[in-house]
């Protein structure tokens, strides 16, 4: 049986591997059409023309983002219990493993590694980690869900130029995706549950937590979609159910191909989503959004993780 168990695990990291490498060739492929006649000089012109007022908006909404995301680290520490886990540990855990991990392209190897470095002096061990990991991906997870299922409902045809669906087929898909998450919803509200086995038993949040979760997951992606349509000019009448479906798509896309921070995948399935004839408008409100959401917090990120890291190791010498 561990030997079935063990080449099932690695037929199915095998077919994501695939599948990944497939969905990064598909967007290069798609990037490189779309970029054929950009004008850069005047993506460039866009970008300087942008009022400083839009940018500090959308660096606020990135800023409510990333704080939302710090939340999933408190909640999943409350549902394994470690309520003698403060808030700024949990944060700090959240916003140095998710930046971080999301910009080399490695989330699952890379956060957990990251998480246990800040965990670790608190108490915690390798299990309540990988829970948290998984108790983490989970708010995620339903907040998108819930979120691409109310965006494509309303708007089904708004993701046609990216899944090739009719918006009929992507209607009845929204319907199941909601249907899905509301049924997990009743299912977990019911009864205590756990998953796992007996070495790594998983305990999953109550109904109204799982609740949270949803409202929180939806926030944390509905500020980083707002970020991005603030820095689209007005000119190109992009509603926001649009923006939302596509936004999170490209966001799913990008985690599936495994490139950092979605590279060249998110971007792609952006420009196929909401691109028209005009792409520079597009391209330069996405410069800007990949500058607010990815580069400026991964550099934060980074320099904030290693300060605690040598500062740990100052202490250790002393």
């Amino acid at each position: 049986m561990p030997q079935k168990t063990s080449g099932g695990g690695s037929r199915l990291r095998g077919l994501g591997v695939v599948v990944g490498i497939a969905i990064a060739g598909a967007a290069i492929f798609a990037l490189t059409h779309a970029l054929k006649h950009v004008n850069y000089d005047e993506v460039l012109a866009i970008v300087a023309r942008t009022d400083i007022r839009v940018l500090v908006l959308a660096l606020m909404l990135v800023v409510f983002s990333y704080g939302s995301l710090t939340i999933y680290d408190l909640l999943a520490l409350r549902t394994i219990g470690r309520t003698d886990v403060p808030y700024r540990i949990a944060a700090l855990a959240s916003f140095t493993s998710y930046p971080i991990a999301h910009g080399v392209g490695a989330v699952a190897l890379v956060s957990p590694v990251i998480r246990y470095r800040i965990y670790a002096s608190n108490g915690l061990g390798a299990l309540d980690v990988a829970n948290i990991c998984f108790l983490t991906g989970l708010t995620f997870w339903l907040g998108n869900l819930t979120a691409l299922g109310l965006s494509l409902f309303y708007e089904p045809a708004t993701i046609g130029l990216v899944d090739y669906l009719p918006p009929q087929v992507n209607r009845v898909l929204a319907a199941a995706v909601l249907l899905g998450v509301a049924g997990f919803l009743v299912w977990s509200w019911r009864a205590p549950r756990r998953l796992g086995t007996r070495k790594w038993p998983v305990r999953l949040p109550s109904g109204p937590m799982v609740l949270l979760q949803i409202v929180l997951g939806i926030f944390d992606l509905g500020a980083a979609a707002l970020a991005m349509y603030v820095l689209i000019p007005a000119g190109m009448n992009i509603d926001i159910f649009r923006l939302t479906a596509v936004f999170i798509a490209a966001t799913l896309l990008g985690f599936a191909s495994h490139a950092p921070a979605g590279l060249g995948v998110f971007d792609a399935a952006i420009l196929l989503g909401l691109g028209g004839e005009d792409q520079e408008p597009l391209i330069a409100a996405l410069l800007m959004f990949r500058f607010l959401y990815h580069f400026l917090p991964f550099v934060i990120a980074l320099s904030l993780f290693g300060g605690v890291e040598a500062w740990r190791g100052l202490r250790r010498k002393r």
